[in-house]
C-alpha cells in the first residue's frame, strides 16, 4: 500500500474508529499535528504516520456532518446572539442610560 502524505484539513481516521483532522504539518520537526473530533491536540511523528498508514491503522475518512464535537460554542450564546446591534445599542447609551442619539 503506498503512503499518501498528510494533507492539512483532511480528515482521517484510526483503525478504532477514531476520527481527527490534520491541522499542522512541521517539516522543519517532522511531526503532524492532529486534533481529535473532541478538540484534543496531538503531535504524530512523520516516520510513524507512514508507518501506521501502510499498515492500515491510520486510514482517509470522510470529515464528520456534525463538528460541534471540536468547537467550543456555549449555548447561551447561541441563545442571545450577542450580535453586532447588542452592541451598538449599549454602546450608544450615554451617562445615567441617556441615549446619545435620541433627537427629541
Amino acid at each position: 500500500m503506498s503512503v499518501l502524505p498528510p494533507k492539512i484539513g483532511d480528515w482521517y481516521s484510526l483503525r478504532g474508529g477514531e476520527l481527527f483532522e490534520v491541522v499542522a504539518i512541521d517539516d522543519a520537526d517532522g511531526t503532524i499535528e492532529v486534533q481529535y473530533f473532541d478538540g484534543t491536540l496531538e503531535e504524530i511523528d512523520i516516520e510513524d504516520w507512514k508507518t501506521q498508514y501502510s499498515v492500515g491503522e491510520i486510514e482517509q475518512a470522510e470529515a464528520p456532518e456534525d463538528w460541534s464535537g471540536s468547537v467550543d460554542v456555549d449555548s447561551e450564546d447561541e441563545k442571545t446572539g450577542g450580535g453586532l446591534n447588542d452592541d451598538r445599542r449599549l454602546n450608544a447609551m450615554g451617562p445615567d442610560g441617556l441615549d446619545l442619539f435620541d433627537q427629541s
